[in-house]
């Protein structure tokens, strides 16, 4: 296997210039620099990531802590992440910190505090989660995608402009009777998008003198919780509500699920609409407004490296693009 000296030999350098120009641990003429590249790439010889960390006082890897990986939503975020790296040359370590888990406190006691990373790109924090301050004090630039976080560069949604966008959406189509699914249930945590959301419900139906029908159905944010609480709440024809705002695509496909199951003809007799644009929305026709959270990890990553290497000050607050898409799941009630 091919060393420094070989591809110093072969660039007609020294050792330490050949070092300097892989690492960029100096300055070395952009002529120099592109001999000992073409020499390293010619010997196969890649400098290892010990060695660059010396040079340059960076590792060249990023932590990216999510709560979750099994979601549809975590693993594009994942997916952007890793693929804005490879090409810089970035390494992406992934710790899963679920809340309250052993594992979350082990990730902030012991593996963060190492330090081996040069940023942080942190999803889905609380903004009165206790292990922000520990996050400050590691002493490295920190991206969050979700809430806004105190001090903390932000790449998130106005959950409560979308919620009355699409609540409006229902209102508009003539419906009155309008359930929102997906409130955080008692026993969870709470989580403040979900809780933003449910405000932008609330508002829109306060808007247009509906304050009455406001109706809040607990469910945590997976298809088979949100099936359980449809197939709840679906039952008593007497007092089932005519729409659903979701708090996202996941609980809306949950509802539909459960609708069919028992003969409600979606959107006839009830429509859905949900947020996110998962990759099973077309599949059922869901009416969604969609976030991309892939091109949001590509986001968070390209401003995280911007921190790093000194080239951008960052703005505190990036809304994320989203766009409403109609589609089969909603309709004007029957009684319209």
């Amino acid at each position: 296997m091919s060393g420094i000296a070989d591809v110093a030999r072969l660039a007609g350098v020294s050792k330490s210039t050949a070092s300097r120009a892989l690492t960029g641990g100096g300055y070395v003429s952009d002529d120099t620099r592109r001999r000992v590249s073409d020499a390293a790439s010619a010997l196969g010889y890649v400098p290892s990531t010990s060695a660059v960390s010396l040079a340059t006082g960076r590792t060249r890897t990023i932590a990216l802590i999510v709560p979750k990986v099994n979601r549809w939503y975590f693993g594009a975020i994942v997916e952007g992440v890793e693929q804005t790296l490879i090409p810089r040359g970035y390494d992406v370590t992934l710790y899963v910190a679920e809340p309250g888990s052993n594992d979350r406190e082990s990730l902030y006691s012991t593996y963060l505090a190492r330090k081996r990373f040069d940023g942080i790109i942190a999803v889905a924090l609380e903004p009165d989660d206790a292990d922000l301050e520990r996050l400050a004090n590691i002493g490295k630039p920190v991206v969050s995608i979700g809430n806004a976080l105190s001090g903390v560069p932000t790449l998130g949604l106005d959950n409560v402009a979308i919620t009355r966008i699409i609540t409006q959406h229902l209102i508009a189509l003539g419906h009155t009777d309008i359930a929102f699914v997906g409130s955080t249930p008692p026993t969870d945590a709470p989580a403040k998008d979900v809780d933003e959301r449910s405000i932008g419900y609330r508002k829109a139906m306060n808007d247009h003198g509906l304050a009455v029908r406001i109706r809040s159905v607990p469910s945590t944010l997976t298809i088979t919780d949100a099936y359980a609480a449809a197939a709840s709440f679906l039952a008593d024809a007497g007092s089932r509500p005519t729409g659903v705002v979701a708090a996202c695509d996941e609980v809306a496909i949950g509802v539909i699920i459960a609708a069919r199951r028992m003969g409600i003809s979606v959107p006839t007799e009830l429509s859905v609409v949900g947020i996110d644009g998962h990759d099973y929305a077309e599949m059922f026709s869901l009416t969604t407004v969609e976030q991309y959270p892939l091109d949001q990890g590509v986001e968070a990553t390209r401003l995280l490296l911007s921190m790093i290497e000194g080239t951008d000050e960052p703005a505190r607050r990036t809304e994320a693009v989203t766009r409403l898409v109609v589609r089969a799941s909603t309709a004007p009630p029957r009684s319209a």
